[in-house]
């Protein structure tokens, strides 16, 4: 669930701050460009939720005040920070066919995720429209150019697979942040969990449930991020791909 949102400050002080109308640094060393690093690295570090303007002011030494003559609040540092990691994503030259080019598409948006777990709590219904976004938009569109869709098509087409990405880096995060929470790595939690399910668990009345979770089990453990992310995603561009036949 998303604790933060995008478009919740000001808008016209958010589109200048994105655009750097005026940007430039004072004489304390301070600058938008500063700031904005500073805050990406505390979530990076503590989670979205750790965020605070007085943060971000004690992790650059200066008072909380100094900060506003910058940013002028937390929901405009929002929106410049996800701005700023969207710059992230790779975007090499578009070679090969538009599935090729789809599928480096989702594999850097989930690195990305990676990288910013804190990405996955902030909701983007208002997206900050800043010149990384929309470089980002422009590169990933081009993936499905000349394929035979329209242009809504195409950004729906998009859209499916960047909402399919976002689902699936929500449990890859999931799973790669629960031996840290939990103090044990998923093979110790299963050799607790284990005996104790066996006490429990008819496979006469979950037939299927015994069947096919010994199956997964055997062949991946507890779970495997990656498998299921390349599994949805191939079947996702299949039915794409049947779409664009049809055209």
């Amino acid at each position: 669930m998303a604790v933060e949102h995008t478009g919740t400050g000001d808008p016209a002080r958010s589109m200048a701050l994105l655009w750097r109308a005026a940007d430039r640094e004072g004489r304390t060393g301070l600058s938008v460009d500063k700031i904005v690093a500073t805050a990406v690295e505390i979530a990076d570090g503590d989670g979205i939720t750790a965020l605070s303007m007085r943060r971000v002011a004690e992790r650059l030494g200066v008072g909380a005040m100094s900060l506003y003559t910058y940013v002028p609040g937390k929901g405009e540092l929002v929106d410049l920070m996800i701005d700023q990691v969207l710059g992230e994503t790779e975007r090499p030259e578009q070679a090969g066919d538009w599935r090729a080019r789809l599928e480096q598409v989702a594999r850097s948006n989930l690195a990305l995720y990676r990288r910013h777990p804190w990405l996955l709590q902030v909701g983007t219904a208002r997206p900050p429209m800043g010149p990384n976004l929309i470089a980002k938009y422009d590169y990933e569109l081009g993936a499905l150019t000349g394929t035979g869709l329209s242009d809504v098509e195409i950004d729906t087409a998009l859209t499916s697979v960047l909402a399919y990405v976002s689902g699936a880096a929500q449990t890859a995060v999931e799973a790669a942040q629960a031996p840290d929470r939990s103090g044990m790595t998923d093979d110790a939690w299963w050799a607790v969990q284990a005996p104790l399910l066996e006490k429990v668990f008819d496979p006469q009345r979950f037939p299927v449930a015994a069947r096919v979770g010994a199956a997964a089990g055997e062949a991946y453990g507890l779970v495997d991020a990656d498998h299921a992310f390349e599994f949805g995603l191939q079947r996702l561009l299949d039915g794409i791909e049947a779409f664009i036949a049809k055209r």
